[in-house]
């Protein structure tokens, strides 16, 4: 029997740029991704990205909004996986790679690497929202770290 696994994706604006985590792991081993990975069973899906953020990234997040759903099912080279993309807003902990990433790093929107999975995708979905955050914390020098 064949099985759909949920996945969750967050999007973080952060001083500056987009938060992107390297992959210790296949698949795309080395390449950048948005932090994310497998809801746990009787996890939301909110939950979910909190968790997984905080692990990879050491960013305390909230959910601000839904960036989409991606379901093709060849987006994962290992199976059908669903990925739900949240946008998310920092609230507290300090970046530092954990868990599966190799690194982490903040990353300007007209520099992004090359992404794994269809995150660059998910990124260009939530430009719109993305440059507006953005574009506020330059005006008010909001960028923390300066």
């Amino acid at each position: 029997m064949k099985y759909i696994i949920l996945t969750v994706d967050g999007i973080i604006p952060y001083r500056g740029g987009v938060v992107l985590v390297k992959r210790k792991n296949e698949p795309f081993r080395g390449y950048y991704a948005l932090p994310g990975g497998i809801v746990e069973y009787g996890e939301t899906v909110e939950d979910a990205v909190v968790r997984e953020v905080l692990e990879e990234t050491g960013l305390e997040c909230r959910v601000r909004e839904l960036v989409g759903v991606y379901s093709d099912p060849d987006r994962d080279p290992r199976g059908h996986f669903v990925s739900i993309c949240f946008l998310l807003e920092v609230i507290g902990g300090k970046l530092k790679a954990g868990s599966d990433a190799h690194d982490v790093k903040i990353f300007k929107l007209g520099e992004l690497p090359e992404l794994a999975f269809d995150h660059s995708k998910m990124i260009h979905d939530a430009e719109v929202m993305l440059v507006g955050i953005l574009s506020k914390m330059q005006e008010h020098n909001d960028i923390p770290g300066r």
